[in-house]
């Protein structure tokens, strides 16, 4: 019997998802089980089906498939290179319904959401601070351990954030990026045009 256009006769049990092949269901309940069957003979990382096995080698390999045909920027997979691609257009698909802030990746929607719902899901298991991103958790945790990942390459000084690195490269090259549109005087950090408006320019109009 010829199945009609758009229908997915196979559903999940668990959560009513449907789909148009019954290998695609068989995928997905590993979703719910756990299970993932296929491993990388490099580091062992686990994988519920071969084409995201095919994608983690390419983090070995170093093989970026993918080519942007406007900066010849190369990505591992079609998805980065889409979302990358967007860099080019400027468009943003992803809107906070709150507040009305777009983003280009739907990831980046989901973080920003956090800021009006006070969610915090990433907590620190040395002393319980919580954080809206895992990446704000692991530069955290640098608080701890004390590691310092990242170098000035001029004269070695070593940081916990790689923004951080940026910021005191201003040293070297005189870079002042930020100026105050009141008289003009220019700071290598935002937060030093910020306190200069308020400390200087906020007494100034009292």
């Amino acid at each position: 019997m010829q199945r009609k256009a758009g229908e997915k006769p196979y559903s999940c049990e668990v959560c009513g998802s449907s789909f148009t092949i019954s290998s695609n269901l068989k995928v997905h309940i590993r979703s719910h089980t756990g299970e993932k069957p296929y491993s990388c003979e490099v580091c062992g990382a686990c994988f519920t089906n071969t084409s995201h096995l095919k994608k983690h080698m390419r983090t070995h390999t170093g093989e970026k498939p993918y080519l942007c045909q406007v900066c010849d920027s190369s990505f591992t997979t079609s998805s980065y290179l889409m979302m990358h691609m967007r860099s080019h257009t400027g468009e943003k698909p992803y809107s906070c319904e709150i507040c009305g802030t777009s983003f280009t990746r739907k990831s980046s929607l989901l973080t920003h959401r956090r800021i009006h719902t006070g969610e915090k899901p990433y907590s620190c298991e040395v002393c319980g601070a919580s954080f809206t991103t895992s990446s704000y958790l692991m530069i955290h945790r640098r608080s701890h351990t004390g590691e310092k990942p990242y170098s000035c390459e001029v004269c070695g000084l070593a940081f916990s954030r790689g923004s951080s690195v940026k910021i005191h490269m201003r040293t070297h090259t005189g870079e002042m990026p930020y100026f105050c549109q009141v008289c003009g005087k220019s700071f290598f950090q935002k937060a030093h045009l910020t306190r200069h408006k308020r400390t200087q320019h906020t007494l100034e109009s009292i």
